[in-house]
C-alpha cells in the first residue's frame, strides 16, 4: 500500500514540476532586422530623397494639397529620429513627376535644394529653380536660376552633390529639343555645374551632346575629380550607361562603362546610381537588354578610368530603380525593386569587390505601379536608413525604416 501511496505522490510531484515554465525552453525574442521609425512626413506625402554628409542626415518630400498646393519639406535625423519637419516653400506651377522628384543637400552648414517649376502652359515645359540656406541664415532664397537659355522645353533630372565649399550640380537639358525654323528637334542633353553656397553658378559645362530624355542621372566625387553617370541615347537607340570625368581641369569625352546593347526606342525612365570612396568607384544600373531585366554592379579602382567586370545582381522580375552605396573600403550596399504579383519589392543586397554576394533583405514590399517611385537609402554609422513612398491606406505617406549593416551575411 506504501508503495502505490508514494507512487501517487510522486506523480503529484511530477506534474507540479511539469507545470513550472523552464526559461531555457522559452521562445527567444529576436529584434526584427528592419525596424520601423517614426516618419516625419504627413498625409498626401511622397517623394523622398534621403542624403548624409560627415553628421549631417536629411530628409526631404513634397506634401500636395488639392490638385495645386504642393510643399517642398525636411527632416534632419538626430540620434536616429527625424525631427520636426521645416518647410522649403510652396507652390503651385511646379511640375511634380514621380521620377524626378525635388533634392536637397548640406555642405559645412549651407543647404542647397530644387524644385521644377513650370516656364509655360506647356506639359513638358519647366525649368530647374534652386533654393539655398546658407550657414547662419534663418530663410531660404528660393527660385533662383539653374540654367539661364529660358527655352520652354524640359529641365531636370539633377542630381547634386557637396563639392569642396560648394555643390556640384549636373542635369538634363532640353535647350536643343525646341523646334527650328524648319521644324527640326535637336536631342537632350546633359550639363554640369559648380554652385556656390549663396547660389552662384560659378562653372557651367556640356557633357553630352544626346542623352536619354528621362532618366535619372547620378555623380559622385572621385579623389580624381566629379563624375557623371547617365543613360546615353546613340543614333541606333542603344541607351547604354556613360560616364565622363573632370581630370586636370577638363571633362573627358563620353565613355560607356559596360555595351549592353540595350536597343529600345522609349526612355525605360531608369537611372544609374553610383557612389565613390576615395578613387573606388561603385555603380549599379538596370537594362534591360536581350529581352532580359537585370540590375548589374560594376566597381573601379581609379575614378572610372577603367572598370571590373559586371557583377550580376537580380534578374528576371526586376524593376530596377537602383541605389548603392560604400560600406567599406572593399564592400558596397546595392538595393533595387522586384517585381512581385502586382506589388514591388524594395530590396538590399551587401557586395565585395570580388563578387561575392550577401544574401538578400527584403525592406518592404510597395505597390507596383509607378506612383511608389525610387526608394531611397543612406547609411548613417552602422546603421542603413531607407525611405519610400507607401499607398497601403488612402491616401499616400512617405515612410522610413532602418537596419543594421550587421543584417546582412554573406552566403556559405
Amino acid at each position: 500500500m506504501r508503495f502505490y501511496t508514494n507512487l501517487f505522490t510522486l506523480s503529484i510531484l511530477l506534474a507540479a514540476l511539469g507545470c513550472k515554465e523552464d526559461p531555457k525552453q522559452q521562445p527567444e525574442v529576436k529584434e526584427a532586422v528592419v525596424q520601423e521609425l517614426v516618419s516625419p512626413a504627413g498625409v498626401s506625402s511622397s517623394l523622398p530623397h534621403l542624403i548624409s554628409n560627415k553628421d549631417v542626415s536629411l530628409l526631404s518630400w513634397v506634401e500636395t494639397e488639392g490638385d495645386t498646393l504642393t510643399t517642398f519639406l525636411y527632416s534632419e535625423l538626430v540620434d536616429g529620429s527625424w525631427q520636426k519637419p521645416e518647410t522649403v516653400m510652396q507652390g503651385t506651377d511646379w511640375f511634380v513627376n514621380w521620377a524626378d522628384y525635388p533634392m536637397i543637400a548640406e555642405n559645412n552648414g549651407n543647404l542647397w535644394s530644387h524644385v521644377l517649376k513650370k516656364s509655360t502652359m506647356g506639359t513638358y515645359s519647366y525649368d530647374v529653380k534652386m533654393n539655398v540656406k546658407p550657414k547662419g541664415a534663418t530663410e531660404w532664397r528660393t527660385d533662383l536660376p539653374l540654367h539661364t537659355d529660358e527655352t520652354p522645353t524640359e529641365h531636370g533630372f539633377v542630381s547634386v552633390l557637396p563639392y569642396n565649399d560648394s555643390f556640384f550640380v549636373n542635369w538634363l537639358d532640353g535647350r536643343n529639343t525646341e523646334k527650328n525654323e524648319v521644324g527640326e528637334r535637336g536631342a537632350m542633353t546633359i550639363r554640369a555645374a559648380v554652385i556656390s553656397a549663396t547660389g552662384e553658378v560659378v562653372q557651367e559645362d556640356e557633357l553630352d551632346v544626346s542623352t536619354c530624355d528621362c532618366c535619372q542621372t547620378t555623380s559622385a566625387i572621385t579623389d580624381n575629380g566629379p563624375v557623371v553617370l547617365y543613360r546615353d541615347r546613340s543614333e541606333d537607340e542603344i541607351r547604354d550607361i556613360n560616364i565622363v570625368r573632370h581630370v586636370n581641369g577638363k571633362w573627358t569625352a563620353p565613355k560607356t562603362i559596360h555595351a549592353d546593347n540595350w536597343q529600345i526606342k522609349g526612355c525605360p525612365v531608369n537611372g544609374p546610381k553610383a557612389a565613390a570612396m576615395g578613387n573606388n568607384l561603385a555603380v549599379a544600373w538596370f537594362t534591360g537588354a536581350q529581352q532580359n531585366p537585370r540590375v548589374q554592379l560594376l566597381f573601379s579602382q581609379d575614378g572610372g578610368e577603367n572598370f571590373q567586370e559586371p557583377i550580376l545582381i537580380a534578374e528576371g522580375k526586376v524593376m530596377g530603380r537602383v541605389d548603392v552605396l560604400w560600406m567599406d573600403a572593399e564592400t558596397a550596399i546595392v538595393s533595387w525593386v522586384e517585381s512581385k504579383d502586382k506589388l514591388a519589392v524594395f530590396t538590399a543586397m551587401k557586395v565585395s569587390k570580388n563578387g561575392e554576394l550577401s544574401k538578400k533583405q527584403v525592406i518592404t514590399e510597395m505597390d507596383g505601379s509607378r506612383k511608389s517611385g525610387f526608394p531611397q537609402m543612406e547609411l548613417v554609422k552602422e546603421m542603413l536608413y531607407f525611405a519610400w513612398t507607401d499607398y497601403a491606406q488612402a491616401n499616400s505617406q512617405v515612410q522610413t525604416v532602418k537596419m543594421s549593416v550587421d543584417a546582412f551575411t554573406f552566403n556559405e
